[in-house]
């Protein structure tokens, strides 16, 4: 447990205001982080966490206010001075080279050379080593990253930023593609960082995370500091922290609204990804949410891109309301109505450089009525987007805006306003609320149940065990690319689908 009152902070933001065109993104907050503390950052999409992590990482300059690096005052900072302050910042979104392997990653842009001036690979490899050693760390060094696990690449780059010296380590979101496992093992290793007096600020909407690790906890809510919890005063709550993140309590799970399940609506007929794959047949009725849960690495993401279209299958057949669709690529997938709501949404979901409103445009732009639509006018649609925008809450100063510069909660509303746009019949949801705060969760499951009212169907992937209990009419649990259990009713429960998952059967 960290003493906060007989030692002095190593970084002190005062008073830091940020204002953007039209906006006000923070307001006078004040933040500190102390010698080998876990300081917890939590509030929603939009809140301000990362446009104060990235006033902290030298990449924006606050608008007044003050920063204080080991008691030395700077009005802003830059990268280059904040990386050579010792403070790190390991993203959410992967910033790694699919082709290079681990130590070549660690060392990019700033590799060791030899006296000779070339490149010293087996110094390289041997620090690499030193640190992997030094914090427990099982991973194939030489392996590249296009190859490796996502939670291999996030310990990449972690080792990455702790190669660089740091002194404080900023984590955004370490876990949010974790199964439980791996979250724990990045739990264990951040520990292991604040074992060792390097100090972290670690950004996460996993609460039950937050309230394990952190020595402190700051709660931000439209740009200002909304409370402080220490962990040595005991009063680490999840329901109170929820109650300040959005301002009134709110239920951790949004339960699916009951609506009657109609006929089969969709279905999917003897799929097999590839030669040697176990064949897999399901059906999804209309009014339907149909959870497909499963380990990571089992094949769940596989299978609902094939019935997208998004990958070649090697068999299968797929009819919507009786009629053989069919599906090849994701243009016949969206001329069947499959809406595909991806898992990584700024890489496969958006076109980050593009508007709010060219991108909610996307997928219906074929049907757009104009004589050429390499030259349409997107402004020409806009009181037709409008309405989805405003129902589905996404908070952007206008839409105008582009992705890229929204929150991770409002780009997911983004790119689900898109398929409703194009009025998608069968819904594929890909862990639909990954890296998103509790009351975006909300909003986002009130959509869900929306899309079943209105006579559609729901096919969902998810590594959250609470949303596939709350939301799921049904549960097809997948182990080894199979369909191992389907659970309905009262059989819906965490013990049940790990067993399946695991492979165990009731007497094991």
């Amino acid at each position: 447990m960290i003493d906060t009152k007989n030692q002095k902070p190593l970084v002190e933001m005062k008073g830091i205001t940020k204002d953007f065109p039209g906006v006000r993104a923070l307001s006078d907050m004040t933040f500190t982080v102390y010698k080998g503390e876990i300081h917890c950052l939590v509030g929603e999409n939009g809140a301000g966490k990362s446009t104060l992590m990235k006033i902290l990482s030298g990449a924006h300059a606050p608008s007044s206010g003050s920063i204080l690096i080991e008691g030395n005052e700077y009005s802003e900072l830059n990268p280059p001075l904040s990386q050579d302050l010792g403070i790190q910042i390991v993203y959410q979104e992967n910033d790694l080279v699919p082709t290079m392997n681990a130590v070549e990653n660690i060392f990019v842009g700033q590799e060791l050379s030899n006296r000779f001036g070339m490149l010293a690979f087996k110094e390289m490899r041997k620090k690499v080593k030193k640190l992997v050693s030094q914090y427990n760390i099982d991973l194939d060094l030489s392996q590249t990253i296009e190859n490796m696990s996502i939670a291999d690449q996030q310990y990449v780059k972690i080792l990455k930023s702790l190669m660089k010296n740091s002194k404080l380590l900023i984590m955004d979101e370490p876990t949010a593609a974790f199964n439980e496992t791996d979250a724990e093992k990045v739990l264990t290793l951040v520990r292991r960082i604040s074992d060792r007096g390097i100090s972290v600020i670690y950004i996460s909407h996993s609460l039950k995370e937050v309230v394990r690790i952190a020595d402190r906890i700051t709660v931000i809510r439209d740009g200002a500091v909304v409370h402080s919890y220490d962990r040595k005063d005991g009063n680490f709550s999840i329901a109170s922290i929820t109650t300040d993140m959005v301002g009134r309590p709110v239920e951790m799970f949004y339960g699916k609204e009951a609506n009657p399940i109609g006929d089969i609506m969709f279905e999917v007929k003897g799929l097999r990804l590839k030669n040697d794959s176990p064949e897999i047949s399901f059906n999804v009725r209309q009014g339907e949410i149909v959870g497909i849960a499963g380990l990571v690495g089992a094949g769940r993401t596989e299978i609902v891109r094939a019935i997208a279209g998004a990958d070649k299958r090697y068999a299968g057949e797929f009819y919507l309301n009786g009629e053989k669709v069919k599906v090849e690529n994701p243009s016949d997938g969206i001329k069947a109505g499959i809406a595909h709501i991806t898992e990584d949404r700024q890489r496969l979901g958006l076109n980050l450089g593009a508007s709010v409103l060219e991108n909610l445009l996307l997928v219906n732009m074929p049907n757009i009525k104009t004589p050429s639509r390499l030259f349409y006018n997107s402004n020409n649609y806009a009181s037709e987007v409008k309405p989805i925008a405003d129902d589905l809450n996404i908070r952007t100063p206008s839409l105008q805006t582009t992705a890229l510069s929204l929150s991770g909660g409002n780009q997911q509303k983004v790119v689900l306003g898109k398929w409703i746009y194009a009025k998608g019949k069968v819904y594929i949801f890909d862990e639909p609320t990954r890296g998103i705060d509790v009351n975006a969760k909300e909003e986002f499951y009130k959509q869900m149940s929306l899309i079943t009212q209105a006579g559609n169907c729901i096919i969902m992937v998810s590594s959250e065990m609470p949303e596939l209990i709350s939301m799921s009419d049904r549960v097809l649990v997948i182990c080894d690319g199979a369909i191992t259990a389907e659970l309905t009713n009262g059989e819906i429960s965490e013990e049940n689908i790990i067993k399946c998952a695991l492979g165990v059967n009731g007497d094991e």
